[in-house]
């Protein structure tokens, strides 16, 4: 009999004074009607709460039996507790105590619990259930936090959930299908470029098994809590619970609304795992790493502390520098990676992460963080990957390039900065559409025929309005432009987020004024190979059950796309790195959540880190060389390297080497230098890891070497002399 009794008090529902409705199970079990005033709802709104007897108007009398074993007489006495006034329904009913195992939510009290995870997709779509829906693009599905709508209302991809007008009792449900800690709620309008529509106050239920729900209560009143939402469709507002509540689901249920408009949100529910000692329920999916890293989130003293560390833990082969300051005076650290830092060697080549152009996207942030942290650990563990990584290359990490719109988003909070604060630098410019439009010019030439033997195909110039003392061109900006002209960079990523998908060059539609267009450039096959590399390594990317983020499924198209057949972006960093330098560069949008949680970066961290390193591995791709004075040896900067068929030409750097990306194929390759006769070559690129050499050395000219004799006072030889003259007679 005692054991039966024990099995069964094993699996009776738990209580916690503290965070849950008293009465209601943690385990998935419907609530005891004997313990609990709950609140039942077989309609979709929940009708109130009947009192529990021993209620008045005064001072409430709660009868609290006390068990005595003496001997083994059970003697039951009765005392009289006072508790605060309350003339109104209470909020929770008597305690019990909680039977040996089960849960006790006291123990899971945490003010600061994580999002459960709507705006990362953690939460699944069959999870969302709610009263009514206007369409399916205005599902339960799209009441996430920070969702984005389509540029069409009505389409499949609308920017909330809104319940039918005739709806009066609407409801938004979230099932966490694990016992949870319910402790805020965040939520935002609808958004539209079309419609204005927000709650304006709800009220919170919960329930264990969908059927029988209890409510939030005010703690003074004990009335059903009714909270402050929203007075526009975009800002997040938050709102803690009086009590945190364990339970498996919970429904928001809009009480008013904007007039005129529709009951429409987007939610973010903070919740706090609870743990299971029976394993009665299936296990949640872990989000975690085995690398011993630092993940969390750094604000700019953080950052600066965390590099110092890496550099002291790593000084043979890490070195700090900063490459100019933002409006407010913050400086643009680098953290320089490589087997001998602070100098370039000949024959390797330089690569770059750049993060954090827009402020307000901290999740390239901290993977560049956490990239210099685990390149350092594993160079001294030894690994053969990383240790060949940093002898055969140097690897250059911006970690923010705005810095203040960064401090502006941190100090809101990753889930309270919304979808754009914290985007734009101080002056209030979008770094991705500040640098010169090099693309306009070049486009005109080639209209024009002009390109390439009188408007070249690389390395365009600045337009004049550009350099204007009053054009409007960000400091942030001109500290990147001329950390591209001091270092020779072959290959970088810009790492964005809000999306997941990876774009490529050009950003920038041809046809003015449209607003998508595939514009490939010259060298699109290797810009897909490159995107297709990130892509294809990236674990979320690559999980063949995720949703679409917003409004466009990528997965569609590999996760890759045009640039410029996505949106267009004139004066992005891609299309200027392109035709202003010798860099390939892509954009990588690295998660649906631009600003996850700091207990989301460690799967972050796993997703991506096979694709940091894989993506760095590319530059080797192609072929490779030094293009050297034929008499004296001595390297040619600025050498052009041209490839037959492809109109877009790199130069040497100062020391006459050479990386020029390209796909496997057989090309004619010519080297031509000022003062030199050109050379022209049959080069082969293979799939196993290159680069392959391609050297060259180029021949003088008799007018160049004439020059240089006359520049000296030196005589000139006879057989130039010679050669001279005929050339001056054929012109005879």
């Amino acid at each position: 009999m005692w054991g039966l009794l024990l099995a069964l008090a094993a699996f009776a529902p738990a209580v916690g004074q503290g965070l849950g409705a008293p009465g209601t199970s943690v385990l998935g079990l419907a609530p005891s009607a004997t313990t609990e005033a709950r609140i039942s709802t077989p309609a979709p709104r929940s009708s109130q709460a009947q009192p529990p007897a021993g209620k008045s108007n005064g001072t409430l009398k709660q009868h609290v039996r006390i068990r005595i074993i003496k001997k083994k007489k059970i003697i039951m006495k009765t005392r009289k507790k006072l508790t605060r006034p309350s003339p109104l329904v209470t909020a929770r009913p008597v305690a019990t105590t909680s039977p040996p195992g089960a849960l006790d939510p006291r123990k899971e009290q945490n003010p600061d619990c994580p999002p459960l995870g709507l705006e990362s997709l953690r939460v699944l779509d069959s999870q969302l259930d709610a009263s009514s829906s206007q369409s399916f693009g205005l599902g339960p599905h799209r009441g996430r936090l920070n969702i984005q709508s389509g540029l069409e209302d009505g389409d499949l991809y609308d920017g909330a959930w809104c319940a039918e007008q005739q709806d009066a009792e609407p409801w938004l449900q979230v099932d966490a299908r694990h016992p949870t800690c319910f402790s805020g709620i965040i939520t935002q309008g609808r958004n539209s470029i079309w419609r204005y529509d927000w709650v304006t106050s709800y009220k919170v239920q919960f329930s264990n098994d969908s059927r029988t729900w209890w409510g939030s209560r005010n703690r003074s009143s004990g009335m059903d809590a009714v909270f402050p939402a929203n007075s526009d469709p975009e800002t997040p507002v938050l709102n803690l619970l009086p009590e945190p509540q364990v339970a498996r689901f919970i429904r928001l249920l809009p009480q008013t609304w904007l007039q005129g408009g529709a009951s429409c949100l987007r939610a973010e529910i903070l919740a706090c795992p609870v743990s299971d000692p029976n394993g009665l329920f299936p296990e949640a999916p872990a989000l975690g790493s085995s690398d011993p890293l630092d993940f969390q989130h750094h604000n700019y003293k953080a950052m600066r502390k965390l590099m110092k560390q890496v550099n002291e833990q790593c000084p043979n082969i890490t070195r700090i520098y900063s490459i100019g300051k933002s409006q407010q005076g913050l400086k643009l650290y680098v953290m320089e990676m490589s087997d001998q830092p602070g100098e370039h060697e000949l024959g390797e080549p330089e690569v770059r992460y750049v993060a954090g152009m827009h402020g307000n996207e901290a999740l390239g942030r901290e993977l560049l963080l956490l990239l210099m942290q685990f390149l350092c650990h594993e160079f001294l563990r030894g690994d053969p990957r990383v240790t060949r990584l940093l002898t055969e290359m140097r690897i250059h990490l911006l970690p923010s390039m705005n810095p203040d719109g960064y401090e502006t988003a941190f100090r809101r909070g990753s889930e309270l900065v919304g979808w754009a604060e914290g985007r734009w630098t101080q002056q209030g410019i979008d770094l991705n559409h500040n640098f010169a439009d090099l693309n306009t010019p070049l486009w005109e030439a080639e209209d024009d025929g002009l390109v390439p033997d009188t408007v070249p195909n690389h390395h365009l110039p600045l337009p004049n309005y550009y350099t204007l003392p009053n054009a409007t061109v960000a400091p942030e900006t001109w500290a990147v432009i001329e950390w591209m002209k001091r270092i020779p960079f072959v290959l970088s990523a810009n790492l964005h987020g809000g999306e997941l998908v990876v774009s490529y060059p050009f950003d920038m539609t041809r046809t003015p004024w449209a607003a998508r267009e595939l514009t490939p450039t010259p060298d699109d096959a290797v810009f897909r190979w490159l995107s297709t590399v990130y892509a294809g390594t990236n674990r979320a990317m690559q999980d063949p059950d995720r949703r679409p983020c917003h409004s466009q499924d990528f997965s569609l198209y590999g996760n890759v796309i045009n640039g410029a057949d996505w949106h267009t972006v004139p004066g992005s960093m891609n299309d200027f790195s392109y035709l202003h330098t010798n860099c390939f560069e892509i954009t990588v949008e690295l998660s649906c959540d631009k600003f996850p949680h700091k207990s989301e970066l460690p799967q972050e961290w796993e997703n991506n880190k096979d694709a940091l390193l894989t993506y760095l591995e590319q530059v080797r791709m192609g072929i490779a060389g030094i293009v050297r004075d034929k008499d004296t040896e001595l390297g040619i900067a600025d050498a052009v390297i041209a490839v037959d068929g492809i109109n877009h030409d790199v130069t040497t750097a100062w020391g006459g080497d050479y990386w020029r990306l390209l796909t496997p194929g057989d090309y004619m390759v010519t080297a031509s230098a000022e003062g030199y006769h050109s050379v022209t070559r049959s080069c082969r690129v293979t799939f196993e890891e290159g680069p392959v050499p391609c050297n060259f050395h180029l021949t003088k000219t008799p007018k160049q070497r004439l020059r240089e004799l006359l520049a000296a006072g030196a005589k000139v030889p006879p057989d130039l002399r010679r050669r001279l003259e005929r050339l001056r007679g054929q012109k005879d």
